[in-house]
């Protein structure tokens, strides 16, 4: 066709397009940002739940978008409608929010280059194709769904590349006079690449994360505008990063693939590339095979996000799990650095794994017990309390009861050089701490002691007869070793071990039976500190308590 049968074609498809690209070229012009600020964007698809490797590749657009003083915004992209769940667009938005990943501009928050969802952009993607046809890289292809297949079982038994090219791209050079016709004749058409790619031709690119890239030229005739006059998603990201002036687009590697025609679309359209940035996936050990893995919706319970939330994974340690993934010289940084935030942080691509990340289950648990260690007493109450507002209304009750003691107990051994790390999740809280609370201490009736080992209660009675809760610690321990030695005790290990025929034991075994006592378990936080806030009457209703069920 000639440039000027082009236009009457262009005008033939596209009647109703009022603007060119230079109305939107204008409407969305450059952002005013500092020289290497990053723009990034989250571009999910509302056609399924948000799981883990959604939740790291947003992470890493808002660090990367944050420390560069650049921007990070969201555009949902639901090119395909027929994938869409109901629900699926707020439970993206419901999970940004809940784990504090937040965008400077998007869907749902403010910003001057949307709609940033792209079912709302078809005319603009349709301006550009117009635009494409005008140009000759693009074409109507009245193909029907039979000769597609057709072809396809065709190229299958040849061995050779699957697609619509070459030979196969029977619209391709279509006259205007026989456009016409189908048209005539109400026959449905797609919108085609029309390629100029030859695969002997090398693409070569430098990602920020796997370096230099070579791929052979994209060569097919690949769909960019469906039947519906919809694009394809190839075709609107490429528009949309462009118009939002995106810098760098973070991804999954499952998307390697796709460069070429990506890099392609850049090049016809005369846009500068992004800069792809492209993530390796998160695996895993398989327990059953020993064979390495994706992360699995079906067989792995931390894949979907939800499980940390319902968990009580706190938010800023999975940031903290995340940023592990997103530069392997993170975790080193932090545990050297106890009084610094993620923000801190100088994250880099160079330092971004290339190949697999492996999920480290271990390394999560120890990131949050180190996260709830540098918490005091009155922090890691706030936020278990709000917690369990959503996922145990009744220990938030009790909480709400004995928030003052709460405190107290969940600050013992917190102010010391080395902060007690026995928590790694709010749900455990409750499990770790069930002493401090007199209602839940009185339901387990001591069902966490298991031991069939006899303990000296009337011993512990006649201790705690004389026993003073206002002295400090060093003075309690120096009491209850005298009170020992006066009672057949060692004063310590090594003298008992010296002569055990001598000692009924050594004080480490009086304070353990005191602890089994008052808490029902061997091992607690500073015993002292617990009698402290429990008191002497509830410590002796405990006596009394174990005096009944170890009768």
């Amino acid at each position: 066709m000639t440039k000027e049968e082009r236009i009457e074609l262009a005008n033939l498809l596209f009647p109703n397009i009022k603007h060119d690209r230079d109305y939107y070229e204008k409407k969305y012009p450059k952002r005013d940002l500092p020289k290497d600020a990053m723009v990034t964007r989250y571009g999910p698809s509302p056609t399924g739940s948000v799981h883990l490797g959604n939740l790291l590749s947003a992470f890493a657009d808002m660090v990367y978008a944050k420390q560069s003083n650049g921007v990070f915004y969201l555009r949902i992209e639901d090119t395909d409608q027929k994938r869409m769940v109901e629900g699926g667009i707020e439970n993206i938005t419901g999970v940004l929010k809940d784990f504090e990943i937040t965008p400077t501009e998007g869907y749902g928050y403010e910003g001057e280059y949307g709609p940033y969802i792209q079912s709302e952009r078809n005319e603009i993607y349709q301006t550009y194709i117009k635009d494409m046809i005008i140009n000759d890289y693009a074409y109507p292809c009245f193909m029907t769904e039979e000769e597609i297949q057709a072809i396809r079982e065709e190229q299958e038994l040849n061995k050779t590349k699957i697609g619509i090219y070459g030979i196969y791209a029977a619209d391709r050079d279509l006259s205007l006079e026989e456009v016409k016709k189908h048209l005539d004749n109400n026959e449905e058409y797609v919108i085609r690449l029309k390629s100029p790619g030859n695969p002997k031709n090398t693409v070569e690119i430098t990602d920020c994360i796997k370096g230099k890239m070579k791929f052979p030229e994209h060569d097919t005739d690949s769909i960019i505008l469906k039947k519906d006059g919809s694009p394809v998603y190839h075709f609107a990201h490429v528009i949309d990063d462009h118009l939002m002036h995106t810098t760098h687009v973070i991804r999954g590697d499952e998307w390697v693939s796709s460069v070429p025609l990506h890099i392609q679309l850049f090049e016809l359209l005369g846009f500068e590339p992004v800069k792809y940035c492209h993530i390796a996936p998160i695996t895993i050990k398989d327990k059953e095979t020993g064979n390495i893995r994706k992360i699995s919706k079906r067989k792995d319970p931390f894949f979907g996000v939800k499980y940390y939330e319902e968990n009580g994974i706190p938010i800023e340690a999975l940031h903290l799990y995340l940023a592990t993934i997103t530069n392997t010289n993170f975790e080193e940084w932090y545990l050297n650095n106890p009084e610094k935030a993620i923000e801190d942080f100088k994250f880099s691509f160079d330092k971004q794994a290339v190949g697999g990340t492996s999920f480290d289950e271990n390394k999560l648990v120890n990131l949050c017990k180190t996260y709830f260690s540098r918490k005091n007493g009155k922090e890691v109450y706030a936020e278990t309390l709000e917690w369990a507002k959503k996922h145990d209304e009744e220990y938030a009750k009790l909480m709400e009861d004995n928030k003052e003691d709460l405190e107290k107990f969940f600050n013992i051994e917190k102010e010391g050089p080395r902060p007690r790390k026995d928590i790694s999740k709010y749900s455990d809280v409750k499990e770790e701490f069930s002493y401090a609370l007199d209602e839940l201490f009185e339901k387990e009736k001591y069902s966490k002691l298991d031991s069939d080992k006899d303990y000296d209660v009337e011993l512990i009675e006649k201790y705690v007869a004389n026993l003073n809760l206002d002295q400090t610690n060093e003075e309690w321990f120096e009491g209850i070793k005298n009170f020992s030695i006066e009672n057949g005790y060692a004063a310590n290990n090594k003298e008992y071990k010296a002569n055990p025929d001598k000692y009924k034991g050594n004080v480490g075994d009086v304070c353990e039976i005191l602890r089994v006592i008052i808490t029902g378990r061997r091992n607690s936080p500073d015993l002292y500190s617990i009698m402290q806030i429990l008191g002497k009457e509830r410590i002796n209703k405990r006596i009394e308590l174990f005096k009944k069920i170890y009768k």
